[in-house]
């Protein structure tokens, strides 16, 4: 990796509306409509008082394959997804125009042949008002680009789960369609469609994007923590510890406490953690 090209990096700013269309088919591909019956599903996938899911900050205004441009250096095959926050300002509407604008905040190297960690923020804003409406922060686990050189040595902590039994979960199945729709929300990497290319890169199979995995958990606080209210969701920071494969059942574990809730989420079967150190912020 080139440590000061990557530093350097300018990301143009990236505009998006919001249609109907592009919230519902975001909500439908975290599994909202399993409950067709109950409006707190509806309010996501239908448009007579349609509302944003709150994790779809995440895809918006997406800066495309950035990471594998060749003046950069950077290893992107060998790349994975290690953790992922979001904090929400101001809800998303339907048919307003965000802009997204990107930048790395730090590099830390782990030293030759361990890596290295790259941290970008993305802060969205309403185009017609300039406010920021939320603040996205990305951490890449660089496994090839130990020994470039970093601006940190400091790894922030992680939210530890509390070692007691949980308070409460919720268990949700994943269609085994999941990764097929939720991919068209924006990122395209073959990983997820392609039975080929998953075996190539060591998987039995495609497995589901993470941040389709972070989707399922946001809308299992949504509902276990939050009376299915998205306005009392603030913030939401987890590691990626596992992959899911589409159609798994997803086991949401949740501990409440002052001011928000920890929580981890389990492939059932497997019996493998795929998200820890999981923290939401909650409004009264």
């Amino acid at each position: 990796m080139n440590l000061d090209k990557v530093l350097a990096k300018k990301f143009p700013a990236l505009e998006q509306t919001l249609t109907p269309r592009d919230c519902m088919l975001y909500a439908l591909g975290v599994g909202v409509g399993t409950r067709p019956l109950a409006q707190e599903d509806l309010q996501f996938a239908y448009e007579e008082g349609l509302q944003v899911f709150p994790a779809m900050v995440n895809v918006i205004c997406h800066p495309g394959a950035w990471i594998k441009e060749t003046d950069l250096g950077i290893d992107w095959v060998r790349i994975l997804h290690g953790e992922q926050s979001f904090t929400i300002l101001k809800p998303l509407e339907p048919g307003k125009t965000y802009v997204g604008s990107y930048r790395v905040t730090d590099v830390l190297d782990k030293g030759p042949g361990k890596g290295a960690m790259l941290y970008l923020e993305k802060t969205l804003t309403d185009k017609a008002t300039g406010d920021a409406v939320s603040l996205v922060r990305s951490t890449y686990v660089l496994r090839g680009d130990g020994g470039c050189g970093g601006t940190t040595q400091a790894q922030p902590e992680l939210h530890l789960v509390p070692a007691t039994p949980a308070t409460d979960s919720i268990s949700t199945t994943t269609l085994p369609q999941a990764g097929l729709i939720y991919r068209l929300s924006g990122d395209y990497n073959p990983i997820h469609a392609s039975p080929e290319i998953a075996r190539s890169a060591g998987f039995e199979r495609p497995i589901l994007h993470g941040l389709c995995t972070m989707g399922v958990a946001t809308r299992a606080l949504l509902q276990g923590c939050c009376d299915d209210r998205p306005e009392r969701l603030r913030s939401v920071s987890l590691r990626f510890s596992a992959p899911v494969y589409p159609g798994e059942t997803i086991l949401t574990e949740f501990w409440r406490e002052a001011g928000g809730v920890s929580f981890r989420a389990t492939a059932v079967d497997r019996k493998a953690i795929v998200l820890n150190n999981g923290r939401a912020e909650l409004a009264l």
